[in-house]
């Protein structure tokens, strides 16, 4: 991600020469810089990890090397504006990553290509369940690493192999082969990154391709815009609370998921009930006087106090607040045997605990009854449960949840 910001100018090579001492074999260093944060990059021996330091800013993820929570990140190329969100792998933070994958369009896979099979076991797969629960359809694939495969780089062979092995993997977990699309690069080079493979040479049959990864995210976007979603009332899930400085004294975060809003519009913050008003808002950094449902934005509040307002918080519209439910009823695709138990129920950011009650029904693909008041309902079926939740939270009908329990995701789907 750090070569991609990189490449699109949302990042300067100055910014990345900052962190680390690089080799100028690979990026063109500013020697006063070098000199300044070698120290820095040989004290915590992380001197590869220039460019996921882009998205990586804080001090646990440097020191470990793992991305804890969600970063974002904005870039345009000619055609279309993108958010990168970040999301952790670490299996001790995948609360993070479902809440970052809750906010996405599309879903960015990267694999390394002279690792597959260990990369596609454990964590991965269960990031691409997650990516699938939390209403993903598409998947761009980065093979990347291509620059250093065996016996030569670049080779073809190795890719046509990878890609197979992955499309076939997605598709054993519910996506369609004709939403995934595979692209080959070298982060660390940024060949067929941003910039275009050369086309003499050993990544002459890339070229043929006529896709970079930059080109391939172009071609997943969506030119319409959703008109039913942009009517609907305003709803946004906070992923981060702050203060700004003077002029905005408290700021909130987050993805519309439905809705419009513009500035000196009332808002209520579900579930305090409390109620603020718009003094600003702001799309990738930049003042705007509205924002709609699609877009990541920052809003600048008044009337309310930050104790009213927490990452998981849902602001609605004044006149068509969302309600707070104690319980409800939802669908689900059983990734483990489940049982009335307690359980931990993930509404994007928003984390409740709660017990099934009542597993209602098991059903089959086209959602006919199988089986009313099972006992236990199996690894892979599909079920009708019922969950009461231990504090009232605002989950609407077509929210997807997943329900985890002792650090394992044991079931995903959308409440009825």
């Amino acid at each position: 991600m750090g070569r991609l910001l990189l490449d699109t100018g949302a990042v300067s090579q100055r910014d990345i020469d900052k962190y680390v001492h690089l080799s100028s074999t690979s990026f063109r260093c500013l020697v006063t810089d070098q000199r300044r944060y070698k120290k820095q990059a040989t004290e915590l021996g992380k001197s590869s990890f220039a460019l996921a330091w882009v998205m990586d800013t804080g001090s646990e993820e440097r020191e470990r090397g793992v991305t804890v929570d969600i970063a974002q990140h904005h870039f345009s190329t000619s055609t279309a504006d993108f958010t990168i969100l970040d999301a952790p792998g670490h299996r001790d933070f995948v609360p993070n990553m479902i809440g970052g994958a809750s906010m996405a369009d599309l879903a960015v896979l990267v694999v390394d290509a002279n690792q597959l099979e260990s990369g596609m076991k454990g964590q991965t797969r269960e990031h691409v369940l997650l990516a699938k629960a939390c209403g993903l359809s598409k998947v761009l694939v980065a093979v990347n690493k291509m620059d250093s495969t065996a016996p030569e780089a670049w080779s073809r062979d190795v890719f046509e192999q990878v890609s197979g092995e992955v499309v076939k993997f997605l598709a054993e977990t519910g996506f369609a082969k004709e939403d995934v699309l595979v692209v080959p690069c070298s982060g660390l080079s940024g060949e067929n990154v941003g910039k275009a493979a050369s086309k003499d040479g050993a990544t002459a049959w890339i070229a043929e391709r006529d896709s970079t990864l930059i080109q391939a995210l172009e071609k997943s976007t969506s030119s319409t815009a959703d008109e039913g979603s942009v009517k609907a009332p305003l709803r946004l899930q906070i992923t981060d609370v702050f203060r700004g400085g003077v002029q905005n004294p408290l700021s909130v975060s987050g993805r519309i998921s439905t809705g419009n809003v513009q500035v000196g519009d009332a808002v209520v913050v579900q579930p305090s009930g409390e109620s603020a008003t718009i003094k600003g808002i702001e799309v990738a950094g930049e003042g705007q006087d509205w924002a709609v449902a699609g877009q990541m934005c920052t809003l600048h509040l008044t009337e309310i106090d930050a104790q009213h307002l927490r990452s998981g918080d849902l602001l609605c519209s004044a006149s068509k607040p969302a309600a707070l439910v104690k319980s409800f009823q939802t669908r689900i695709q059983a990734l483990e045997s489940i049982l009335p138990q307690g359980v931990d129920v993930h509404f994007g950011r928003l984390h409740v605990p709660g017990n099934i009650s009542q597993l209602v029904q098991t059903v089959d693909a086209r959602g006919d009854v199988l089986r009313r008041r099972p006992r236990v309902v199996k690894e892979g079926q599909k079920a009708v449960i019922k969950i009461v939740l231990e504090e009232s939270a605002p989950i609407e009908a077509g929210a997807r949840v997943v329900l985890r329990s002792n650090g394992a995701t044991i079931a995903a789907g959308r409440v009825e």
